[in-house]
């Protein structure tokens, strides 16, 4: 095979069709702000969300009345990575497989291990999200799914969704491997729920609209060592974030914890914690805040020990933005250059070839940055 870019083109496009297919979960089920053109790392993405909509009751008049204004808000997120993984030959390299067949096969693997490797890390960053959640449900050790016909997990974390106002339309479930090996094994309708299309895409089962996806790359939380620790007793009201502690108990909450309280099942997420509960000091749970009041008495408080985070979200809860990496002038001393973008995610990626003294060179590239714009629709299941 000649060492040209242009002759590689093939080779690269079969490489991102194998890698496309094998997407993991998070990345098509987020909201892609996604771009051909390059940027800077550190760089500011802006996205914008429109505010809740308000009904009006309909008076005539001559002329329309003069409201319908709104007030977006706006979020950003960084690119904060921006990386490469090369692929290189030298001439003895190439001729030792002479057959071009053969080193057709062995530069397709590489290529596809180069854009897998970019798209488990980018995986891994929205994985990682899970700290920024609203709420959560399950049970520390119990995989969902486990009884044939028990869809009780996927129904609980969609009604936490649904009570914090997320729209239904899109909605996604990323599962952990071990839950989606349960699933495929339990849950009769696995993979026969929904289209050809929804299949290819990756989706394991389709709850009530909840897609169900899964993904390596999903996080274990490590539990604060918080023991015996209360609140004070003011007393809260529904919708209080922040919450002051009694002097009692030992040890830290952390931010990512989960925790209930006595009298409340609901599982909350903390937001910022406490390095040591005994010294009465403060911490924050997400937003809604809490569902039940708490009355003017020290009520207890669990940590849910170490778990799986997975997520629940609606697809604009949480965005992933991806560029091109930046150029110097807009070039390098690549002697080719082009892009290659998965029509399934969206993902655009930088392949660049550099010609050495003996050796070949290609780069595969891309820079990317994750946030969550609306913890209110992101929930965790737990397991």
């Amino acid at each position: 095979m000649a060492n040209t870019l242009t002759d590689l083109i093939p080779t690269i496009y079969q490489a991102m069709y194998t890698v496309s297919h094998e997407l993991t979960g998070l990345i098509p089920a987020v909201t892609m702000n996604s771009s051909a053109q390059r940027c800077a790392l550190n760089q500011t993405i802006r996205s914008f969300i429109p505010p809740a909509a308000t009904s009006t009751s309909i008076t005539p008049a001559p002329y329309p009345p003069d409201t319908g204004g709104q007030a977006f808000t706006t979020h950003t997120l960084t690119i904060a990575n921006s990386k490469a993984v090369p692929v290189q030959w030298t001439g003895e390299e190439e001729l030792s497989v002479a057959d071009s067949f053969t080193q057709q096969q062995m530069m397709q693997r590489q290529f596809e291990q180069a854009m897998r490797t970019l798209a488990n890390e980018i995986e891994a960053d929205l994985a990682a999200l899970y700290a920024y959640a609203s709420r959560a449900y399950g049970t520390v050790s119990t995989v969902p799914g486990t009884t044939a016909g028990d869809y009780t997990e996927f129904s609980g974390v969609r009604k936490l969704l649904v009570d914090n106002g997320a729209p239904t339309g899109d909605l996604h479930l990323v599962v952990d491997t071990t839950t989606g090996a349960m699933i495929r094994g339990k849950q009769s309708q696995a993979y026969m729920a929904g289209s050809d299309t929804m299949q290819r895409q990756g989706v394991l089962y389709d709850f009530s609209g909840l897609q169900v996806r899964e993904s390596a790359q999903i996080k274990t939380h490590t539990a604060g060592n918080a023991a015996s620790a209360t609140t004070n007793n003011a007393g809260y009201a529904v919708g209080a974030t922040t919450l002051t502690l009694a002097s009692a108990g030992t040890g830290a909450l952390l931010a990512g914890d989960i925790v209930t309280f006595a009298g409340d099942a609901n599982q909350y997420v903390v937001t910022t914690g406490d390095a040591d509960v005994s010294g009465g000091g403060t911490f924050v749970i997400a937003n809604p805040g809490l569902r039940i009041a708490m009355s003017a008495a020290t009520k207890a408080i669990t940590e849910i020990a170490t778990h799986v985070s997975m997520m629940a979200f609606d697809r604009g809860a949480i965005h992933l933005a991806t560029r091109l990496p930046a150029l110097n002038s807009g070039r390098d001393m690549a002697t080719m250059r082009t892009t290659v973008t998965d029509p399934y995610s969206g993902l655009s990626f930088d392949v660049a070839e550099y010609l050495g003294y003996h050796q070949t060179h290609w780069e595969v590239s891309i820079a990317w940055g994750v946030g969550v714009m609306n913890p209110h629709h992101l929930v965790l299941l737990i397991r």
